[in-house]
């Protein structure tokens, strides 16, 4: 706390929180990606809308690069501080603020997990419907900065449908108050819309209005084995037609094993290439004769090889592990990760011509691929072998994803579907932007923030 600059922050907001201790850097300058060395200048937990603003004032007047922080759960290293930043973690602002029962939306600040967001919501009787792994870990703040997706964007869509309005500070210390809830709103740009999924680098995210909805219905799950992806397409075809879908995700063989050897139970006695859960409405014996239906049929066309359906809520959450499980039983291996997307009706060509590319590249990693089917999202997952070192198989790894960069530019893909562009994806943005869409970007960033202060080199250089 002897540096001045601090010293002045601290004036300027004295009940704020600052953090310098060694510890405390490290962990709040980095995210899930582990791969740059925390070194931010301090980390400030602000309380309230007033001390962001102060923060803000104070980093505009001294020139001072500010990286915006929420659960860190991030995995292109949009949260790291690693160029004597300040860290402004908001994760001391994070309560519900206002339920309004006639507009069926909850304002809370940017710093609540979205755990927490999802009981608010039930709490009231309504359903805040996005949802991921992650949600006891992430704040809502960092969900719309990425315009998260996950595993329900099939029946509910990404972050952005469910925000209402939102409270932004900027970078000279300015509130911006963003729709105020209005479901029309015709006067002018969207600049809610502009702010979601920005990373941090057009204004700092304090607060949020969330759209809610119905309760899901009563929902069964079913997992499926099957003998090729081009089936699995045709078993998405056959379920979207027959049934209302919650969720249909797919994983591979290679990332099965990995669950199982985390500890999930064996779900079929053979060994499939590839694996489907899905959970889907039921509530009567028509919708339950559906489902049924419509598993025979993938049966009997020979899309599906095996099956298996819930028949408690405890079956229902062993079959939800072997999917949700997967990113932490991988963990171990350090892996390097990639997350594309391509539209839905691509994705079998896409598959099959990206693991014959990396196969015959890079036939020393072992790959691991999961995803969502109902919206075109591939979570690719390159395992580091034990004996190699970490800064070769970065490097190596940097190679892959330029593969896939120059395969999703030629499939009009993207390079990040829902963890945003970051540091790790920032080399491949012309992959799925064009040089005029990025000049256009620079130029709003330069709008809003000319001193280049929020959230330094993420998503492109200033």
């Amino acid at each position: 706390m002897t540096d001045s600059r601090l010293a002045a922050l601290q004036a300027a907001a004295p009940d704020l929180r600052l953090k310098t201790e060694p510890g405390d850097l490290e962990h709040y300058g980095r995210d899930w990606t582990r791969r740059w060395t925390p070194d931010p200048l301090a980390i400030a937990l602000p309380g309230s809308v007033a001390e962001v603003q102060a923060v803000m004032r104070w980093a505009s007047a001294h020139a001072i690069k500010v990286v915006p922080s929420g659960g860190r759960t991030g995995l292109s290293g949009g949260a790291v501080a690693a160029h004597g930043e300040l860290v402004l973690s908001l994760e001391r602002m994070n309560k519900p603020l206002a339920f309004d029962r006639v507009d069926r939306t909850l304002t809370v600040q940017a710093g609540m997990p979205l755990e927490a967001v999802h009981n608010a919501a039930r709490e009231n009787g309504l359903e805040y419907p996005v949802d991921f792994a992650a949600r006891g870990s992430c704040s809502i703040g960092g969900n719309i900065a990425t315009n998260a997706g996950g595993i329900r964007v099939i029946r509910y869509g990404n972050t952005r449908e469910w925000i209402a309005g939102l409270k932004v500070v900027t970078a000279d210390g300015e509130v911006l108050d963003l729709n105020r809830a209005l479901v029309k709103n015709s006067s002018g740009y969207d600049l809610r819309q502009l702010m979601i999924g920005s990373e941090g680098t057009l204004g700092v995210i304090v607060e949020a209005t969330l759209r809610l909805t119905d309760p899901p219905p009563p929902t069964n799950v079913m997992l499926l084995a099957l003998t090729s992806f081009e089936g699995l397409m045709e078993v998405f075809a056959a379920f979207r037609e027959r049934l209302q879908l919650e969720a249909f995700e797919f994983f591979t063989d290679i990332a099965l094993k990995h669950v199982l050897a985390h500890g999930a139970v064996k779900p079929f006695e053979e060994v499939h290439p590839y694996y489907v859960v899905t959970e889907f409405a039921i509530g009567d014996e028509a919708k339950e004769a559906a489902a049924m239906a419509a598993f025979e049929a993938c049966m009997e066309a020979g899309w599906v090889a095996d099956g298996v359906i819930s028949q408690s809520d405890a079956q229902a959450q062993q079959l939800w592990r072997l999917r949700e499980g997967i990113t932490e039983s991988l963990a171990p291996h350090v892996p390097y990760k990639n997350d594309v997307s391509v539209r839905i009706s691509r994705m079998p060509a896409f598959l099959k011509e990206t693991q014959a590319l990396l196969g015959q590249a890079y036939p020393q990693f072992e790959v691991v691929w999961f995803g969502h089917i109902g919206d075109g999202n591939l979570h690719i997952n390159v395992l580091k072998p034990a004996e190699m070192a970490q800064d070769q198989f970065v490097r190596e790894c940097e190679q892959v994803t330029k593969l896939l960069a120059q395969a999703l530019k030629a499939h009009e893909g993207s390079i990040s579907a829902e963890h945003g562009i970051g540091l790790v994806k920032k080399p491949y943005l012309d992959s799925t932007r064009s040089p005029a869409e990025i000049a256009l970007m620079r130029g709003v960033r330069r709008a809003m923030d000319p001193q280049a202060l929020l959230n330094p080199g993420k998503l492109f250089d200033a």
